[in-house]
C-alpha cells in the first residue's frame, strides 16, 4: 500500500472554472461531481491521503511545450484577432471567460501532482480536471487549450528525469503528447483509442512509431468502434505492461480519460466501470514495480458528466489510495447527482454486466499483433512473429 496518496483539488468558484459554458460537452461539474464522491466516501484522510492545492502554471512552466505567440493569445482573447488561426471557435473550442487563467490552473494543478511526486511528498498523484492530451503547441484542439499532460513531462524531464512513460486510455488518440515527444527518446508514449478512421483527431495509427533515436517509443493500439471490456483488456494487458516493464520508467504518467464507456456519447467504444477497475490496478502495479512508486494521474474525457465520470475516476482514485470503497454509492451524493443532472444516475460505483457489443475481436487481435510486430523487437520483446530475444 502507498503511504503518500495525493489529489490535487480546487473548490467550487475560488478560482474560474475550464469551462466553455452552457450546452458544451465538457462540463465542470464532471470533476466538482468527482471531487465530491471521493469525499462522500471518505478517501481523503487528511494523513497518508491528502488533498493538495491546486496553482496556476507561470508563462515559464507553460513555454516548455507551448509557444510565446500562442499563450499570449489565450491571454488576451477574446479581446485579440488572429484566434482561428490558433483553433479557437465553436463548436469545439469556443473562448470562454478567463480562459488563460482557468487553463492555466489546470496545469498548474498536474504540476503539483509531478512536484509531489519527484519530491516524494507524495508516490501516487490525481488531477482529475487535467488530461487536456488534444492541445498542440500553437493551437487549441478538441476542447483543450493547454496541454498540461505534455507540460508535466517536459517540467519532470527538465527536472532530471531520464525516463517518463505515458499512459493514454482516453477513447480518443492523445494527439498532443506524442507529436510533442515523437522524437525524444527519454518519453514512451502508449494510447489505446478508437480507431482514427472512425473518430476525431483522426491520428493514431499503429505505424506512427516516433523517428530517429526515438523510434518505437510512439505506440497506438486503434481498436475499432463497439470494442467491449474483453478485447479492450486483452489489448491493455498485451502491450502495455510489456512495454512499461521493459522502457524502464521513472515515472509513470497517465490519462484516464472514460469516455469510452458504453454509454458515451461523442466516441462508440464499448467498456464498462470493469476495465477502469481492471486498468487502475494494472496501472497501480507498474507503479510500485517499474517506476519506485511514482504515478501522476490525470482525468480526461468523459461525457457522462454525471451517471460515469465520478464514478470510474472515484474507481480509479480508490485504487491509487489502496481504499476499499463499498459498491453501493452514497445517498447523499446520489441525491446531488440526481438533481443537477436532472435524471435518474446509477447509484452503484460498478455497472452491471453488459451482453454481446458487436464488437470485432479478430480485427482487435490484428491490431495487437501488428503493436507487436512493430515496437516490441525495439524494446527487446519477443514479436507475434518469434522476432527479438
Amino acid at each position: 500500500m502507498s503511504e503518500r496518496v495525493a489529489l490535487i483539488r480546487y473548490g467550487h468558484g475560488d478560482v474560474p472554472l475550464y469551462d466553455h459554458g452552457g450546452g458544451h460537452p465538457m462540463r465542470p461539474e464532471r470533476f466538482l461531481l468527482t471531487y465530491d464522491l471521493i469525499d462522500a466516501y471518505g478517501i481523503v484522510d487528511g494523513e497518508r491521503v491528502r488533498a493538495l492545492a491546486a496553482r496556476e502554471a507561470t508563462d515559464d512552466e507553460l513555454l516548455l511545450v507551448h509557444t510565446a505567440p500562442y499563450v499570449d493569445t489565450v491571454r488576451r482573447a477574446p479581446r485579440g484577432g488572429g484566434l482561428w488561426q490558433y483553433g479557437f471557435g465553436p463548436p469545439d473550442n469556443p473562448v470562454f471567460p478567463h480562459m488563460h487563467e482557468a487553463a492555466a490552473r489546470v496545469v498548474g494543478a498536474t504540476l503539483v501532482g509531478a512536484e509531489a511526486v519527484l519530491s516524494g511528498a507524495a508516490e501516487h498523484a490525481f488531477n482529475p480536471a487535467g488530461g487536456l492530451h488534444h492541445a498542440m503547441p500553437a493551437k487549441a484542439s478538441g476542447f483543450c487549450v493547454y496541454d498540461d499532460i505534455a507540460v508535466a513531462i517536459a517540467w519532470l524531464l527538465a527536472h532530471g528525469v531520464a525516463r517518463v512513460a505515458y499512459v493514454d486510455v482516453d477513447v480518443h488518440h492523445g494527439h498532443g503528447p506524442q507529436p510533442i515527444f515523437f522524437a525524444d527518446p527519454r518519453v514512451l508514449t502508449v494510447s489505446l483509442h478508437q480507431d482514427g478512421r472512425t473518430l476525431f483527431p483522426g491520428t493514431g495509427r499503429v505505424d506512427e512509431i516516433g523517428e530517429g533515436d526515438a523510434a518505437g517509443t510512439s505506440v497506438n493500439v486503434p481498436l475499432p468502434p463497439f470494442t467491449g471490456d474483453d478485447d479492450w483488456l486483452r489489448a491493455f494487458e498485451e502491450v502495455v505492461p510489456p512495454l512499461v516493464e521493459a522502457f524502464r520508467p521513472e515515472v509513470l504518467v497517465t490519462q484516464l480519460g472514460c469516455d469510452s464507456h458504453i454509454t458515451d456519447p461523442l466516441a462508440n467504444l464499448s467498456l464498462t466501470t470493469v476495465s477502469y477497475r481492471r486498468a487502475g490496478a494494472a496501472l497501480h502495479d507498474l507503479a510500485h514495480r517499474v517506476c519506485g512508486g511514482r504515478w501522476l494521474a490525470t482525468g480526461g474525457g468523459g461525457y457522462q458528466w454525471a451517471s460515469v465520470v465520478p464514478r470510474a475516476w472515484t474507481q480509479y482514485f480508490a485504487e491509487m489510495a489502496g481504499v476499499h470503497v463499498e459498491d453501493e454509492l452514497p445517498a447523499a451524493w446520489v441525491a446531488r447527482a440526481r438533481a443537477e443532472a436532472a435524471k435518474e444516475v446509477p447509484t452503484r460505483l460498478a455497472d452491471p454486466p453488459v451482453g454481446p457489443t458487436g464488437g470485432d475481436a479478430e480485427a482487435v487481435r490484428r491490431t495487437v499483433d501488428r503493436v507487436k510486430d512493430l515496437v516490441f523487437p525495439v524494446h527487446g520483446l519477443r514479436s507475434r512473429l518469434g522476432g527479438g530475444p
